[in-house]
């Protein structure tokens, strides 16, 4: 398998991003919701945010080298099977899925740092707090933390309906090619 994309297929290294962020927006998510259970006098209350916050921000770091890979090896063709509206539908939904992965992550910054400390990331490094302060930013910034994070799952949970109709029902090689198989 190749490294890069080509006209017709995903390369390797395109496919392990793409897996890599799949998984960490599930692993995220459901450690979110998880978290929101925890009493103040569990084992996790304070270990949990950490592993949260520190997956958050390797998942950015994930993200911006995403999509400076997509920007340097453009994506394989449609395939000629494809629909024009399920084309611009896919489209529209990978934007989205990026533009909303970005959005959680700020909404999740700006929780984190709305007391005016900065976001530590596992220990290695701080990442200061530049917005703080603002009344009610880290309830605000919550709310929009929890509706992206469901409005990313929904969509993602879209996509993936669609690979599948794809792979069942049109009998094309779009799931295949982000399988590498």
């Amino acid at each position: 398998m190749r490294l890069a994309n080509d006209r017709e297929n995903y390369g390797l290294i395109a496919i392990l991003l793409h897996w890599l962020v799949a998984l960490a927006i599930y692993g995220l998510f459901g450690l979110g919701l998880w978290m929101r259970e925890l009493g103040y006098y569990d084992a996790w209350y304070q270990l949990g945010p950490w592993w949260h916050k520190g997956i958050g921000v390797m998942l950015l770091f994930v993200l911006l080298l995403r999509l400076g890979w997509r920007f340097m090896t453009p994506r394989p063709d449609h395939l000629p099977s494809h629909k024009p509206y399920e084309r611009k539908a896919a489209t529209l939904v990978h934007w989205l899925l990026y533009l909303l992965i970005i959005s959680v992550m700020i909404s999740g910054y700006l929780i984190s740092t709305a007391d005016g400390r900065g976001l530590e990331v596992f220990d290695w490094f701080v990442i200061p707090a530049t917005l703080s302060g603002l009344d009610g930013q880290e309830d605000v910034a919550g709310k929009v933390h929890l509706y992206v994070a469901w409005s990313i799952v929904i969509l993602s949970l879209l996509h993936t309906m669609a690979a599948l109709k794809h792979h069942f029902i049109d009998h094309d090689r779009s799931l295949k090619r982000m399988l590498g198989t």
